[in-house]
């Protein structure tokens, strides 16, 4: 942890996940701004989302992270880290790493160790990125798993073949029709006519 009398220009983030009031950030934020009042920092800005964590299409996120690529503040303070994001590990340390890469900083107030700065900073890091990856490697050995599955039950995968009358695109061409006549005729594209022709 750096020295208190540090001067920092600090944005809070917070969420809850319903507009319909059944919960809301008051919490969250009284907490936050005690904490940069107590350190002594500088409250710059604050971003709130009443919605899911587990899209990053939010307006307030996707504010936060244009005014931290333009360094409006130095740290960002959230409760914590399913508070900033729930996508998962992955798509989670992606973000906070976009923060680092703008310069910013990011510190989780309920999370002890879940900061980008002080003496733990680089082993909490290389923590995060050894779950995200592990993260990413199931999800590439479920997806390879489904669709092996997939195949093995018969299932054709990629696009849909497009159905159109081969004996005729054969006259067609047989006649001198160019690929693009005979697209237009059978009501495919010429790239479709060409590789079936080709196969």
């Amino acid at each position: 942890m750096k020295p208190k009398s540090e001067s920092r220009r600090v944005a809070l983030y917070a969420r809850v996940s319903t507009k319909d009031g059944r919960q809301d950030v008051t919490n969250q934020l009284r907490d936050l701004r005690e904490f940069v009042k107590r350190q002594g920092w500088e409250l710059t800005a604050e971003y709130v989302d009443r919605e899911t964590g587990t899209t990053a299409k939010r307006q307030q996120f996707e504010r936060m992270f244009a005014d931290a690529a333009e360094r409006k503040f130095d740290l960002l303070l959230f409760w914590s880290l399913d508070r900033l994001s729930r996508e998962g590990a992955a798509k989670t340390f992606q973000h906070l790493e976009r923060l680092r890469g703008s310069g910013v900083d990011w510190w989780s107030l309920k999370e002890e160790y879940l900061r980008s700065i002080g003496p733990f900073a680089e082993a909490v890091l290389a923590i995060l990125a050894v779950i995200a990856k592990q993260e990413r490697i199931r999800i590439s050995e479920r997806t390879r798993a489904g669709l092996e599955k997939a195949r093995a039950g018969g299932k054709r995968l990629g696009r849909p073949a497009v159905d159109f009358d081969m004996q005729k695109a054969r006259k067609l061409r047989g006649d001198g029709s160019s690929l693009r006549q005979i697209a237009k005729t059978l009501g495919v594209s010429a790239a479709t006519v060409l590789y079936r022709l080709a196969s």
